[in-house]
């Protein structure tokens, strides 16, 4: 069924729509098509995508347009968490000028490794978790299918409720919001360290870290910055999951990972996600680790307990 919206006030809250082309210009038909409707709309768009395909897109658009607005997120790292609370920051910024908002957001796919990828399936179902009850504003998602694999294409399509294509914006037909289903963690790098810990052995914590990067040549800020968010997990074991904890840390290709276990349950979704409130000294925890960490996993169910794997970019030798 294809839908005539032309506009963002057709929706409610988020519209989220995939788009699934092949090369450089089916990329440029969609998107400028896109384009074209929110600017005859008078809609601003937010455009977050690769560099290649910033350029592609400026050397068609005739000349600066401030509805349109380009957006480098490489400052945000390349941890998904980080995204959604800037799309709220973006949104809420430009709806205060009070007109209508379109996005295109474009991940770029190269060097994902297997973690990052299902971090970012995650980052497109909890897409239409974060924004319900939001100003209405509409998201569209390209994707290359010749350089993205089919399988993860598939996986994310489940995560988009409308696509682009074939001439129209269509809805996904029986699109249901159901929960999320992780693949299986990857196995620890053997040969790991492990280390249980409980009340008063954070410094110990600290001290299995330093032993752990110190041949790897981690050091100053980015040291410190890795002992705070170690600390502030370490201590969420010990405060909500049962008094006790145990780490594991082992390096797979370049990259610390700092696996945490501990018997307590996260049962908000979105933990570490949300900006925190500036009046209020809670919930700045996780956030605060997703900040300084290049990549965050949260498994957590009454089964299993939670597992939370710390992901920190080690030097280059």
């Amino acid at each position: 069924m294809t839908t005539e919206t032309t506009g963002v006030a057709d929706a409610a809250g988020l519209r989220h729509e995939i788009y699934s082309y092949s090369g450089e210009a089916q990329f440029l038909t969609g998107v400028l098509s896109f384009i074209d409707d929110a600017l005859a709309a008078d809609e601003v768009v937010l455009v977050s995508v690769p560099k290649d395909r910033e350029r592609m897109l400026r050397d068609e658009l005739t000349g600066p347009d401030p509805s349109v607005v380009f957006m480098d997120t490489s400052a945000l790292g390349r941890n998904p968490a980080r995204l959604i609370p800037a799309w709220q920051r973006w949104i809420s910024e430009r709806a205060g000028e009070g007109r209508p908002v379109r996005g295109i957001g474009e991940t770029d796919w190269n060097g994902r490794g297997t973690a990052e990828i299902e971090e970012l399936r995650y980052h497109e179902w909890l897409l239409n978790l974060a924004f319900t009850g939001s100003p209405a504003w509409w998201l569209l998602c390209p994707y290359d299918t010749g350089t993205v694999d089919p399988e993860i294409i598939r996986g994310v399509s489940r995560c988009h409720p409308f696509a682009l294509g074939d001439g129209g914006h269509r809805q996904v037909p029986g699109f249901v919001q159901e929960p999320f289903v992780w693949d299986d963690l990857e196995p620890a790098c053997d040969p790991f360290e492990e280390f249980s810990y409980t009340r008063g052995d954070l410094a110990a914590v600290r001290d299995k870290v330093v032993a752990c990067v110190t041949p790897y040549g981690l050091e100053g800020d980015r040291l410190r910055e890795t002992l705070v968010a170690v600390t502030e997990v370490a201590g969420n074991s010990i405060a909500h999951g049962g008094g006790r904890g145990t780490l594991r840390t082992w390096v797979r290709q370049g990259t610390l990972v700092c696996e945490f276990r501990d018997e307590g349950v996260m049962s908000d979704p979105m933990i570490g996600r949300r900006a925190p409130d500036a009046r209020s000294l809670h919930g700045r925890g996780m956030w605060l680790v997703h900040q300084l960490c290049d990549l965050v996993q949260i498994r957590s169910t009454p089964e299993t307990g939670t597992i939370i794997r710390l992901h920190i970019a080690l030097p280059r030798p």
